[in-house]
C-alpha cells in the first residue's frame, strides 16, 4: 500500500449532509509512518463538530473483500483506517429529504470521514489485514441495538458498486437478510424538549413550533422542575436540545421567605440539574434570562455587563445564568418587560382603559417591552442558523419608554385618552408597600443578535398588534 505523506488537513462535504471526508496529514521515514488521527482543537477549528468521543472501536479484517454494514446507529461516528485499504459506502437513513442519499469513497490511513447519528455505515476491505477504527460519542450498550437502523448492502435503490461482489465477498448472515431502502424505518431526529410549555413563553414556543414533529413539549404538571423522578425518567440520549421557559417570576413574592425558597428552587436548583443532564449528554440549553441581574445604573445593558442585582428574583436568576454559562452548549437569551398570553401589564392597562380608570403609572423606569412570540422567533432563530453559543440579549426595537409611556399607549390604541395616564416615581408608588427592589433601566443592547440575522420587531408595531388581537 502507498500512502501520500504530507498532506494539508483539509475538509470536503459530501452529498450527505453533515458527513465530511477529511485528509489528514501523515509522515513517514524509513522507520513507518505517524499520524495525528484525531486532533480535537485543529479538527474543530476546521469545521468538525466537537463531538465528545467516549469510546474507540477497531474492526480487523483478516482478508481483503471482507464487507461490513449497512448500519445506522444512534451516535456520532468518526472513521479512520489504520492500516490497510478499505471501500466506505455511506447511505442517510435519516428522517427527512436527505434520506436514501449515497456517498462512496475509498480511504486509506491518510483520510477520516465524520458519519452523524442515523447515516449507515458499511465497508469492504481492498487489502488482507486491514483495521478499521471508529471514535463513537456514546457507549456502546446491549439495549442500543434496538436503536439500529439497516440497510441491505444489495439495495436496489442506493445500487453501490461495491469493488468486490457480493457474491464473491466475505459477509454475515444478519447483514444479507436486512431489509431494502423501501422497508426502512428511518432513524428519527433528536428532539427539542420544552420546559414551561403552558406559560406565556412557552404557549409562543408552541406557536412557533406548530408542527413540528421534533419538538416535545412539556407542562409542569408532565415534568415537574423541582421532582427528581423528571430528570431520572426520561431517555436523554434522544434528546438535543432542552428550552427552559418555566421559571419563578413572582419579584415581589420572592422577597418572603416562602417565596425565596421557591424562587431558589426554580431558578437555580433545577436549573442546575438541567445543567448537569445537559453537560452530561452534549445537549443544547437554552435558559431564558431577565433585566433584573443588573442593578439598573448603566444606560444600556450589554451582554458581557457583570451581573448586579437588587433582590431575591434578579440575585436567583444571575445565579441561574452563572450555572448555565458553565455547560458546553448553551444559549442565555436574556430579556425584559415581557408580554404574552396571560396576565401581564398591557392586558391590565387595556382593562383599565375599557373602565375608564385614571392610574398611576411609574415613569421613572425605562426598557423595552419583549412580546413572547419575538423571544420565541429569536430562540428558534439562534438554534436553527448555529449562532455561536453564549448570552444574547432579546427585546424588542425601538425608542425606550418609560412604563407610563407604554401605559399612554395602550390607553390611545384602545380608543381611550393617553393623558388619563399619570406618572409618578417608583419610591413614590412603592410607598408604604412591601415590594422588591427594581432596575431603573432595563434597555438592552441588541447589536449582538442582530448580527446573527434577527431583527426583533419595533415593539410600538407588536403593541398595537397585541392590542388589535384582543378586539
Amino acid at each position: 500500500m502507498t500512502i501520500e505523506f504530507s498532506k494539508a488537513l483539509t475538509a470536503t462535504p459530501t452529498p450527505i449532509p453533515g458527513v465530511v471526508l477529511y485528509d489528514l496529514p501523515v509522515h513517514g521515514d524509513n522507520r513507518g509512518w505517524f499520524k495525528e488521527n484525531w486532533q480535537r482543537e485543529k479538527m474543530v477549528a476546521l469545521g468538525l463538530p466537537d463531538f465528545a468521543p467516549v469510546q474507540n472501536n477497531i474492526s480487523f479484517n483478516e482478508l481483503a473483500g471482507t464487507t461490513r454494514g449497512i448500519h445506522a446507529e444512534p451516535w456520532d461516528k468518526f472513521i479512520s483506517v489504520a492500516t490497510g485499504k478499505i471501500f466506505g459506502a455511506w447511505v442517510d437513513l435519516r428522517e427527512g429529504e436527505s434520506f436514501g442519499a449515497v456517498f462512496t469513497a475509498e480511504l486509506d490511513p491518510s483520510q477520516a470521514i465524520f458519519i452523524p447519528r442515523g447515516v449507515g455505515n458499511a465497508f469492504q476491505t481492498l487489502e488482507d489485514n486491514t483495521a478499521y477504527t471508529y471514535l463513537v460519542n456514546d457507549h456502546w450498550s446491549a439495549d442500543a441495538q434496538g436503536r439500529y437502523t439497516f440497510l441491505n448492502l444489495a439495495d436496489e435503490t442506493a445500487a453501490i458498486a461495491w469493488p468486490i461482489p457480493l457474491a464473491a465477498a466475505e459477509l454475515s448472515d444478519k447483514d444479507r437478510a436486512h431489509p431494502r431502502l423501501a422497508d426502512v424505518a428511518p432513524m428519527p431526529g433528536k428532539k427539542t424538549l420544552v420546559l414551561g410549555a403552558d406559560g406565556q413563553l412557552g404557549k409562543a414556543l408552541r406557536a412557533a413550533y406548530d408542527g413540528d414533529a421534533g419538538v416535545e413539549f412539556a407542562s409542569r404538571a408532565e415534568f415537574d422542575l423541582t421532582a427528581e423522578d423528571s430528570y431520572a425518567g426520561r431517555n436523554w440520549k434522544n434528546y438535543s436540545t432542552i428550552i427552559n421557559a418555566a421559571a419563578y417570576t413572582a419579584v415581589d413574592t420572592a422577597e418572603t421567605d416562602e417565596g425565596r425558597r421557591a424562587a431558589w428552587a426554580i431558578n437555580v436548583t433545577a436549573v442546575a440539574r438541567l445543567a448537569q443532564v445537559a453537560a452530561a449528554h452534549g445537549i443544547t440549553l437554552v435558559h431564558v434570562s431577565s433585566d433584573y441581574v443588573f442593578d439598573g445604573t448603566a444606560p444600556v445593558h450589554g451582554e458581557d455587563e457583570a451581573p448586579a442585582p437588587l433582590g431575591v428574583y434578579g440575585q436567583a436568576k444571575a445565579a441561574g445564568d452563572a450555572v448555565v454559562s458553565v455547560v458546553p452548549r448553551h444559549y442565555i437569551v436574556r430579556t425584559s418587560w415581557v408580554i404574552g398570553e396571560g396576565s401581564n401589564f398591557v392586558r391590565t392597562m387595556a382593562s383599565l382603559a375599557g373602565r375608564g380608570i385614571a392610574p398611576a403609572v411609574v415613569n421613572d423606569q425605562i426598557g423595552r417591552l419583549s412580546f413572547t412570540e419575538d423571544i420565541a422567533a429569536g430562540i428558534k432563530h439562534l438554534l436553527e442558523s448555529g449562532a455561536e453559543y453564549g448570552v444574547y440579549n432579546l427585546s424588542n426595537d425601538g425608542d425606550p419608554q418609560s412604563w407610563a409611556d407604554i401605559a399612554a399607549d395602550v390607553y390611545e390604541l384602545s380608543g381611550a385618552d393617553r393623558s388619563a395616564v399619570s406618572g409618578v416615581s417608583t419610591a413614590e408608588y412603592f410607598a408604604g408597600k412591601s415590594a422588591a427592589p427594581r432596575p431603573l433601566n432595563s434597555v438592552l443592547d441588541l447589536a449582538k443578535i442582530k448580527a446573527t440575522g434577527f431583527a426583533p420587531a419595533a415593539g410600538s408595531a407588536r403593541l398595537a398588534g397585541y392590542l388589535a388581537q384582543r378586539d
